[in-house]
């Protein structure tokens, strides 16, 4: 078993928190998951970001696949205020 550190729990708003010792190394803003296990309490660090996909769905959807690259790209599409002779919405 590693070191043995007292933290010291306190009123952050309208939530509890605890202060946990800089030895332990925590970087300011690290995720934790806390979990409660038979009357004690396990903190880890949260798994890291996940990107959302959509691999693990996508293909269950008959006739949906990813786009290419090129079918992203887009022509745009015309607007009147490009037009020179375009003189705005008329003020009544």
């Amino acid at each position: 078993m590693g070191e043995e550190y007292r933290a010291k729990v306190f009123k952050s708003g309208n939530s509890l928190a605890l202060r946990l010792p800089k030895a332990l190394g925590l970087k300011e803003g690290a995720e934790m998951k806390v979990r409660a296990e038979s009357g004690r309490f396990v903190v880890e660090p949260a798994d890291a970001k996940r990107k959302i996909t959509g691999e693990g769905w996508m293909g269950m959807l008959p006739g949906l696949k990813p786009l290419t690259r090129e079918e992203r790209e887009f022509e745009a599409s015309p607007r009147p205020w490009d037009d020179p002779d375009w003189e705005g919405p008329s003020q009544k």
